[in-house]
């Protein structure tokens, strides 16, 4: 099991098989179906689903295209190991909300917006059009009005920085950015600057990135991205009590030390 730190639903499917393939998607992730296992026969999912045998072939269809199952002859369908899931696949990272995010999520989260936000940000420095600073500014300014808590300052967040990696002028940052919408959207809701000093160290930096961008400053720009999200991961950490009380209680997730 992996320390579950909270469940954000997402929209429902449009379609039986959209939503057979979103419940079994769900379970996977979960860790309900476990890594090797293979799934009930269809014959028990069609039963358990109420859907047509097309319906269900459809569904298992569209979880082996985004990595969670694969299906052979005389073995059947078999969840594989989550290395293989496609972790950029909207509906994988809806599921996951759906599912529980835990530390080890919001770990890889934060690990890939270092490995490309702060060079996003040097680049934009670079490359940033008039129009560019002036979102950047807008989003500052919705920051700035919004309570820290509300669902408006984390879009107003998930903006600005969209609009860094808009502002790069490279389109796979871009492309980047726009897949992990949800996840990084999750992320700011969770670590929400709750406190006035936090929110305050929030703004400062988030700031110190516009600033930066709109003077041309890469090296600057790139050092307040890292500061930012450095910043997001440590108020995802549980205070020092509640986080040895948990440790003592939940088991560590895979990779994890006890």
């Amino acid at each position: 099991m992996m320390s579950r730190l909270v469940v954000i639903p997402t929209q429902r499917a449009h379609s039986n098989h959209a939503e057979v393939a979103r419940s079994i998607g769900v379970d996977i992730i979960a860790g309900r179906y476990p890594e090797g296992a293979r799934l009930p026969g269809d014959a028990e999912l069609i039963a358990m689903f109420g859907v047509s045998r097309p319906v269900l072939r459809e569904s298992v269809k569209t979880l082996v295209a985004k990595g969670l199952l694969s299906t052979k002859a005389r073995v059947g369908t078999v969840v594989r190991e989550r290395g293989a899931w496609n972790m950029f696949d909207a509906d994988v990272l809806a599921w996951h909300l759906d599912a529980g995010i835990d530390r080890r999520f919001l770990g890889d989260l934060a690990e890939i917006r270092l490995a490309v936000e702060p060079r996003a940000a040097a680049l934009a420095a670079g490359r940033r059009s008039e129009a560019d600073v002036a979102e950047l500014q807008q989003c500052m300014q919705r920051m700035q009005r919004e309570p820290s808590d509300s669902a408006g300052f984390a879009d107003a967040d998930l903006a600005l920085h969209i609009a860094v990696a808009k502002a790069s002028g490279n389109l796979f940052m871009r492309s980047i950015g726009s897949a992990i919408e949800a996840a990084l959207r999750a992320s700011f809701l969770l670590s929400a600057p709750i406190e006035t000093t936090d929110r305050e160290t929030v703004l400062r930096w988030h700031q110190r990135i516009v600033d930066a961008i709109a003077a041309g400053d890469a090296e600057a720009a790139s050092a307040a991205m890292i500061e930012v999200i450095h910043n997001g991961m440590r108020r995802h950490e549980p205070p020092a009590a509640e986080q040895a009380i948990a440790e003592a209680v939940l088991p560590a997730g895979p990779g994890e030390k006890p």
